[in-house]
């Protein structure tokens, strides 16, 4: 390439003066390879018996290079494009030589003309997901509460977009998961977070073995392979997230970056997963989740409310994991159960901050099988919360552990409290005489 008087030359990894070129003739244009290409095109001429090559045969010379794909410099260039994924290399005769016994099959006719198609070969289409993308069944795990409504809809294999709310913990994305897994349903989960966009989305262009190609995003993908979509987290994203609009209708998405259409292939679903209903957390508990756009929500037909599961199911859960690692301790497993029961009725009557989830209970049974230790296991699963509150649930288990219930707990707070507003009026009783 000739640029006011200094002659410089691109290659696949920019522009060299360096290294040695050969001129080529090419339409009457003059053309300028250098020493890497002009390999590339003696071995695939040498190798067809013809400049005449299909993108599938410039693909296949060129992992001879130690590349994956076309070279680009070759199929992006108008002037060697001869037909529907057809291309001319540039040879130093310019002639093209007839192609060799048994490939005519693979060459296109360069004289047939053919109507306007959209190219996607051009903008290398690819694929980062390989192989068999359906969840693993737990054997720890416990259908409950909506599970049931859930394995229904994507056993159906219908589009039908289901929003999840519900506290942390509680077994939101699990749930999603072992779903998929028991229907042998292929899922993709997108962890959404203020700085998803639709390039995280639907994809974009991705440098790979030295090439720029197109990299298809995690919904496309699901879209294309009739797999289930799972957005985690949702009400964390922007209004960036509102290219999902046209997909949670069931049609097809417009990506305009590479000018193609894809339509969602039969058994594609979309179930979004979120601590809130989408209009922000008021406590403050779900720092950074955001207030969603109505029509964005409004395309979920229907929500689910995901509760803790009762006291029973919750002691199965924890034994199940207590048995996959090859151990049994129902009774600790049952006063953990209480301990969070009692945690969990303090923190809805307000009485405290935290709450004790259930995957904070499999955290502690797993760190039971560790340290083989149940007030270390307690501790140590507890040590994220501040020290008054972390202090009084540790002093909390102990009660449980040397046999207290829950109603006699709950009864011993209850009376904790009525004393304890007692001698507060007491005190501004005391303070009114003063005055």
């Amino acid at each position: 390439m000739q640029n006011k008087g200094c002659l410089s030359y691109k290659t696949m990894l920019g522009y060299t003066s360096k290294l040695k070129k050969t001129m080529i003739t090419k339409k009457d244009k003059n053309t300028m390879l250098n020493t890497t290409q002009k390999e590339f095109v003696d071995y695939a001429v040498d190798k067809y018996g013809t400049n005449e090559l299909t993108v599938a045969q410039l693909k296949e010379a060129n992992q001879n290079f130690g590349h994956k794909y076309a070279p680009q410099w070759l199929i992006k260039n108008k002037d060697y494009k001869i037909g529907k994924g057809l291309f001319q290399v540039p040879t130093e005769t310019g002639e093209t030589t007839s192609p060799t016994a048994g490939a005519s099959e693979n060459v296109l006719s360069s004289k047939k003309q053919e109507a306007p198609i959209i190219n996607t070969e051009a903008a290398y289409v690819v694929s980062s997901l390989t192989g068999d993308i359906v969840p693993q069944k737990d054997k720890s795990f416990v259908s409950f509460g909506n599970y049931p409504d859930l394995k229904s809809i994507v056993k159906s294999n219908m589009f039908y977009p289901v929003f999840i709310t519900g506290l942390s913990g509680n077994g939101k994305t699990f749930g999603v998961t072992q779903a998929c897994a028991e229907n042998k349903k292929e899922m993709i989960r997108v962890n959404v977070t203020i700085e998803t966009d639709e390039d995280d989305l639907l994809g974009g262009y991705r440098l790979r073995d030295g090439q720029t190609v197109w990299q298809n995003g995690p919904v496309i993908e699901a879209m294309e392979r009739g797999a289930l979509l799972l957005l985690d987290e949702i009400d964390l994203a922007s209004n960036k997230i509102m290219c999902l609009q046209p997909i949670l209708e069931g049609s097809g998405v417009y990506v305009k970056k590479i000018n193609k259409f894809v339509k969602p292939k039969n058994g594609f679903n979309v179930v979004a997963t979120a601590n809130t209903k989408g209009q922000g957390s008021d406590d403050g508990k779900f720092i950074g989740t955001n207030v969603l756009n109505e029509a964005f929500l409004e395309r979920f037909p229907i929500t689910f409310e995901q509760k803790y599961p009762t006291a029973k199911i919750e002691e199965k859960i924890l034994v199940n994991t207590l048995a996959s690692a090859g151990k049994t301790d129902k009774e600790f497993c049952n006063k953990l159960v209480t301990w969070a029961d009692v945690i969990r009725k303090t923190y809805f009557d307000g009485g405290v901050d935290e709450i004790i989830s259930t995957r904070r209970l499999v955290h502690i049974i797993q760190a039971y099988t560790i340290f083989n230790s149940k007030m270390k296991a307690i501790e140590v699963c507890t040590n994220r919360f501040d020290d008054d509150t972390k202090n009084s649930f540790v002093e909390l288990y102990t009660k449980v552990d040397a046999g207290a219930s829950a109603e006699q707990i709950s009864e011993e707070q209850r009376t904790a409290e009525v004393n304890s507003q007692m001698s507060d009026n007491d005190s501004e009783s005391d303070d009114s005489d003063v005055i």
